[in-house]
Formats: C-alpha cells, structure tokens, sequence
C-alpha cells in the first residue's frame, strides 16, 4: 500500500472523509525544533493533504501529517479549513519548480514537493476545490502556470462538450420519436381508412343485398297474386261449365 493510501485510510476514512489529493513536501526554511511532539528528536517525513467530509454541508480540510522514524503511523499535526487559505504562491509562473507556499490565516508555510509534477498536480486540485467549494473569498493563486490553473477551464469545457452532446442526442430523439410516431400515425390513418373502406364495402353488398332481396320479395308477392288470380279465375270457369 502506498503512503497516500495508508494516509487516507489511518487519518480521513475512520472521520468519514475522503482524500482528494496529497504531496509529500520538505520546508525549505527549517524551523528550529529540537524536541519533537514524541518526546525526541528525529527524522520524518510530511504530507500535504486536502480532503472533504462524505456527509453534507460539505468541509473541505488542508492537513498536515507526518510519519515519524521507525513508526508506520501516520500522525495529524495541523489543520485548517478551505476558507482559512489566503494565498497559494507557485513561486514561478515560467517554469516548473517543485517549490510553492501557502498562507493561511494564521500560519505561513514555505514548502518544496518531491517533485515539479507533485506539486502540478496538488495545486492544480486544490484549485479547482477551492473555486468549487469556498464559501466566501477564494484565495489567491500568484507566480502559477497557466495549466496549473486550466484544470477548471478544462473541466468546464468537458462539461459543455457533454452538454452540447447530451442535448443532440436529445433532439435526436424527440426528432426519432417524432417520426416514429408520425409513422404511427400514418399507419392507424391507413388501417382506419381500410377499415372504413371495408365497411363502406360491406354496406355497400348488405344495401345492394337487401335490394335484390327486395325485388325477390316484389317477385314473389307478384307471383302469389297472380296464382291467386288464376285460381279465382280457374273457380269461376269449374262453377260455370258445373252449371
């Protein structure tokens, strides 16, 4: 397990926090402290870390941890919150260098990460962190490049480009949906005028139908009139010749 994650699982995970970054830094100017908090002196090493609680409202925190000589224990030294940093100073906005200082209300740290792309890297989150999460003045990033402080602007355009993506697709949809529902339509239009048509042809057949019935009913009426005449006709003729 690397420090970073030994750090955030021994210092943030038991307060129900997350790490989001961490730099392993030397002071440039060493202070003057012969007896450590342990009781002696020695060697140790120091890390940067910014981290946020999971539960809401949300505290965004900067610590400093150490790791003593001959203990695996990582110790929390110091703390302060997002809205306590003044100042982050990269030292030089033309280069790389792995130097950079943070001022804070009541604290002035002058520190050199283990490397330029170390330090790249934390502040360029710590950047983005505190324009997503400082509450009242953010503070103030002096003497950074340009791409350390692009990561918001890379961020946001990402955002837009999955907006702008997201909303095509959108419209492709209404657009597909759209069709197919004036697909639909045509569809239950050209089964209703099937529909219609055939009953307008079954009418048409029972009318034409009832009709023949009709005249096979005038015919047949016509029929029994006329047997009932020739049998009147055919009675008078037997009762005439009878007499």
């Amino acid at each position: 397990m690397s420090a970073k994650s030994a750090i955030n699982k021994e210092v943030f995970i038991p307060h129900d926090e997350k790490m989001l970054a961490a730099v392993q830094v030397k002071r440039r100017t060493k202070k003057k402290i012969p007896f450590l908090a342990t009781g002696g002196q020695g060697d140790y090493m120091t890390f940067i870390c910014l981290s946020v609680t999971n539960k809401k409202p949300t505290h965004v925190s900067i610590t400093k941890v150490k790791q003593f000589q001959g203990s695996s224990a990582f110790v929390k030294r110091s703390q302060w919150t997002i809205d306590q940093l003044r100042q982050v100073n990269g030292i030089d906005s033309n280069k790389d260098c792995p130097e950079f200082d943070l001022m804070f209300d009541n604290a002035f740290d002058q520190w050199v990460a283990g490397s330029a792309g170390e330090k790249c890297t934390f502040i360029q989150i710590l950047h983005h962190t505190c324009q997503r999460y400082s509450s009242g003045r953010k503070p103030e990033f002096v003497n950074c490049q340009s791409k350390l402080l692009g990561e918001d602007q890379a961020v946001d355009s990402v955002f837009f480009r999955c907006k702008v993506y997201l909303n095509r697709m959108r419209k492709e949809f209404v657009s597909h949906q759209a069709h197919l529902l004036r697909q639909g339509n045509s569809i239950l239009h050209s089964a209703a005028d099937s529909v219609t048509s055939a009953v307008q042809k079954a009418s048409q057949a029972l009318n034409e139908r009832g009709e023949r019935l009709g005249r096979a009913e005038e015919r047949t009426a016509d029929m029994m009139n006329s047997a009932e005449q020739f049998a009147v006709t055919a009675h008078k003729l037997a009762m005439k010749h009878k007499c």
